[in-house]
């Protein structure tokens, strides 16, 4: 076991970024006065075990397709950044299009388990030991459950401009760690291809 306290702790913030269980508040109120029941525990069950398959099969399905795991990321911290632009600057650019539905849809796919949390778990891969960030998800995943047993409450709490404030917060956030994490990826793409470059640097 490669525990470490600052990977999961690193991990755990990227993932609750993405995930965005709170920015997403007013979308999971907006299903349930449309009459659509959530079964929390369903929701964060699926979400979190779709989550851990890809965590370990996505990169033999990149493998598939001749990609390496810091190509990935690269396009990954790409897509992070995007949504990091969307949460800063309070726009859209990534359109929601998931099918109505309740628990499984759209709840835990795409709401939680979508297209920007399997590209955050494998580009974390890059940076992470696997163990570290299966208990960010997990982690993430008990904070989700709670997110939809109590999102009244937690909408009460927080007030609209609480919600407005953490979007912000964590899209900086976000930026921030894609940047990093485009950087560190794109130094391993180089130093493959140009070998003699890591001695000198």
């Amino acid at each position: 076991m490669n525990l470490n306290f600052l990977e999961i702790i690193s991990a755990s913030i990227v993932l609750f970024a993405v995930i965005d269980i709170i920015g997403s508040i007013p979308i999971i109120l907006d299903l349930k006065k449309k009459g659509g029941h959530i079964e929390a525990l369903k929701a964060s069950l699926v979400a979190l075990i779709v989550l851990i398959i890809f965590t370990f099969l996505g990169e033999r399905l990149l493998n598939l397709f001749g990609v390496d795991i810091s190509s990935f990321a690269i396009a990954g911290s790409f897509i992070l950044f995007i949504m990091g632009v969307e949460m800063a600057l309070g726009i859209e650019i990534i359109k929601y299009d998931g099918p109505s539905g309740v628990s499984i849809v759209p709840i835990a796919f795409p709401l939680v388990a979508g297209a920007g949390s399997f590209t955050t778990v494998l580009s974390l891969r890059a940076e992470y030991a696997v163990e570290n960030i299966i208990i960010a998800i997990v982690l993430n995943l008990l904070f989700v459950y709670t997110v939809l047993r109590s999102t009244n409450f937690v909408e009460k709490i927080l007030g609209e401009g609480g919600i407005h404030i953490l979007r912000k917060v964590f899209g900086i956030i976000l930026l921030a760690i894609s940047i990093k994490l485009f950087m560190s990826n794109v130094a391993i793409q180089i130093h493959s291809l140009f070998p003699f470059l890591k001695q000198a640097l």
